[in-house]
């Protein structure tokens, strides 16, 4: 029992010790705490004071630098501003300079001014004093003459009119007489020279093309069965087709040009494909119209570079070309307006005219012909409406409405224009008149024939004792046809004049296509 006791005692005593060393050892970390917090607030302190005393210097050494920086700068500017004073005053001190100098001018320009006045104030005095003077002297000779003035020119003149009448007159028959030597002379030589220097063929228009054939076996095939593929190119083409017994050729007759043309290249190009049947050629027909507008601008584009002309309208030129494929009398018009193009061009240099104008009025001067089968009126003034149209030139106008003396001439190139194209008319086979009026004949055939109701074209075949009219199948049926032909040969009867007989052959053609997909 008393150890237990014992034992509790010692721990109890235990346990008061170490209470009491924990609150001992409590107060002495605490105590170090707060000193080492008293030497951190210490030391935060100091380095406050320290980054305190570094700022306030740093601040002062910048405000020195700024201070210093401010003052430099506004030296600099006080100085500018002297420098710019002082010019102002030296430009002032020279403009002042210069308005005393104008000041001085002026007063001495007005000075001159009175001084000038002031001599002709007396230089006037002095011609009036001169005047009257004359003028006493004049009537003193009037009256010692007993004449006046304009009685004694009157008198001179007389005397010299009546001196010199005769002579004058004389005077005038000589040098008349020579004017017109010498004009018929330069004229004849005038004329001459242009045509030694312009050279062209003597050629007369035909009216038939042969087409050669690489082999005989090639006229069987243009035949074709029962003759179905010659009716065809006839009935496309408007030309009649000869096969003779001339070796490997065939012979294409029409009065037009332009059809024999288009037939020639469409047979041309059958032969070279090989494929010659109805329909094939129908479209190589075709194919050869829409080229042949291509040809046309090159025939137009060719006269102009021969002739050195520029700036003509795509759509004159394409009228140009197709004088190609007209005649007059015979002649190519194309051929025979290149041609009194040049004459007009060459007489111009002669004569010192404009030498491009008077080609220009030249080439120009038959282009109507181009479009009076087409439209109403004579091709004088279809030409000149052309060139209205196309914004030529007066001088080309007047050439083309008076080269046939419809109109007076206005120019030196109209007049040479009218000329040439009575050179280039006159040449020996230039112009054949009985062609001229056989193509006439023809082209009136074809006319009657286009104006009748249903037709869709018509062509006078065989030199015109025949006239094959195609119709329109949808407008004109079996019997009407027939009377499409009757009133057809009543018109020819009562219209036209012509040797023989001539056969009027309608066609009426009804086609079904179908295209398979």
């Amino acid at each position: 029992m008393p150890d237990i006791l014992i034992s509790i005692l010692l721990i109890l005593a235990g346990l008061g010790v170490g209470i009491i060393a924990m609150f001992i050892f409590n107060y002495i970390r605490r105590t170090k705490a707060i000193n080492k917090a008293d030497d951190i607030l210490d030391k935060a302190r100091a380095e406050a004071d320290k980054l305190k005393k570094d700022s306030l210097a740093e601040a002062k050494d910048e405000i020195r630098e700024l201070k210093e920086a401010t003052d430099k700068e506004i030296k600099e500017k006080k100085d500018e501003l002297k420098e710019n004073e002082k010019r102002l005053y030296t430009r002032e001190e020279s403009i002042e300079r210069r308005e005393q100098s104008l000041t001085n001018r002026e007063t001495s320009l007005e000075e001159k001014e009175n001084n000038l006045i002031n001599k002709q104030n007396v230089i006037q005095d002095e011609q009036a004093k001169v005047e009257e003077i004359k003028q006493q002297q004049l009537e003193l000779l009037e009256k010692i003459a007993c004449y006046t003035k304009e009685e004694a020119r009157e008198i001179i003149l007389k005397q010299v009119e009546e001196t010199m009448s005769l002579e004058i007159a004389a005077l005038i028959k000589e040098k008349e007489a020579e004017a017109k030597l010498v004009v018929d002379k330069n004229a004849k030589t005038l004329l001459v020279s242009s045509m030694q220097k312009y050279a062209s063929d003597v050629a007369s228009e035909q009216t038939v093309t042969v087409v050669d054939l690489p082999s005989e076996d090639m006229k069987g095939r243009i035949i074709g069965r029962e003759g179905r593929n010659i009716r065809t190119i006839e009935a496309v083409t408007g030309v009649d087709l000869i096969i003779d017994d001339t070796p490997e050729a065939i012979v294409l007759s029409s009065f037009d040009p332009l059809r024999r043309e288009i037939a020639r290249v469409t047979i041309d190009t059958l032969i070279k494909d090989g494929r010659i049947h109805p329909a094939r050629i129908e479209e190589v027909y075709d194919k050869t119209c829409k080229d042949m507008k291509a040809k046309i601008l090159e025939y137009g584009d060719a006269a102009l570079f021969d002739l050195g002309i520029t700036k003509v309208d795509p759509e004159l030129i394409e009228i140009l070309g197709r004088l190609h494929f007209r005649t007059s009398y015979g002649q190519n018009v194309l051929q025979h307006s290149i041609e009194v193009a040049n004459l007009a061009g060459i007489m111009a240099a002669e004569l010192g005219e404009n030498v491009m104008l008077a080609k220009r009025a030249g080439l120009f001067h038959d282009i109507g012909k181009a479009i009076d089968h087409e439209m109403e009126g004579s091709h004088v003034e279809l030409g000149a409406n052309l060139a209205r149209k196309y914004k030529e030139k007066d001088v080309v106008i007047n050439a083309i409405e008076s080269h046939h003396g419809d109109t007076e001439p206005t120019s030196i190139i109209a007049e040479l224009v009218a000329i040439a194209d009575t050179l280039s008319a006159s040449r020996p086979g230039a112009r054949n008149d009985s062609l001229e009026n056989y193509v006439q004949r023809l082209h009136d055939l074809e006319e009657i024939a286009n104006t009748m109701n249903g037709v869709d074209k018509a062509y006078a075949m065989q030199a015109g004792r025949e006239l094959r009219v195609v119709v329109k199948p949808e407008e004109v049926d079996d019997l009407t046809s027939h009377k499409v032909a009757r009133d057809i040969k009543t018109r020819i009867e009562n219209e036209l004049q012509y040797p023989g007989t001539i056969k009027v052959t309608v066609i009426r053609e009804t086609r079904a296509t179908e295209e398979a997909k």
